[in-house]
């Protein structure tokens, strides 16, 4: 699957890539860190450390096909995330529709994706925390489906524990598709990567 095209000139404006996760080793490859699975693939694609402490979040900038972006990771636990989403676009200087939020969905099946330009949180109190910090929903997002594979009252439970053996060949299809998406988004932007990816 392509990304997207040479453009020429090639576009300057620079985009915020975020990833939605849980700071600390204990989180690391749950649920509900795929946004920051996302991101660190992101990184090692193009040859980025996300390793700056800016802004509440660890960040790294890179450069795709002569566009520029800026890959971030919250450090504020998922339901806090806002506050560093606010601050890092001040410190770029950016609009909340050049922001990408990567996110991990409920409602999607496990290895989907979907692009919107804006809309609800969805419950997902990570994007109710980035929308009461811009005083807007109108932010695209990237949601990666994780599914409701759980009994009732089992949520917490299951969003904070790692990907199934049966799950991880297509949560790992999705996590490229979501690179692949959010280069897109990087390079054209949100209607370009909706048609492509949606």
């Amino acid at each position: 699957m392509s990304t997207c095209p040479p453009t020429n000139p090639p576009p300057s404006v620079k985009r915020l890539i975020v990833g939605l996760g849980n700071p600390g080793a204990e989180y690391a490859g749950t649920r509900h860190n795929a946004g920051f699975m996302v991101v660190d693939r992101l990184a090692e694609r193009l040859g980025a450390m996300v390793e700056e402490y800016q802004d509440q979040a660890l960040v790294g900038e890179a450069c795709h096909r002569g566009a520029p972006l800026v890959l971030a990771k919250p450090a504020t636990y998922v339901n806090r995330s806002g506050a560093a989403v606010r601050r890092l676009l001040e410190t770029h200087d950016r609009r909340p529709r050049d922001l990408l939020v990567v996110v991990d969905d409920l409602d999607l099946e496990v290895g989907s994706i979907r692009l919107r330009p804006s809309g609800g949180s969805g419950g997902h109190n990570g994007l109710e925390s980035i929308a009461g910090a811009l005083g807007t929903t109108a932010y695209p997002r990237l949601r990666l489906g994780i599914g409701r594979d759980f009994e009732r009252g089992g949520q917490v439970d299951y969003v904070l524990a790692p990907f199934s053996a049966r799950q991880r060949p297509r949560i790992e299809e999705a996590f490229d598709a979501a690179q692949e998406a959010a280069l897109c988004f990087t390079c054209e932007g949100i209607e370009a990567a909706m048609n492509r990816f949606n």
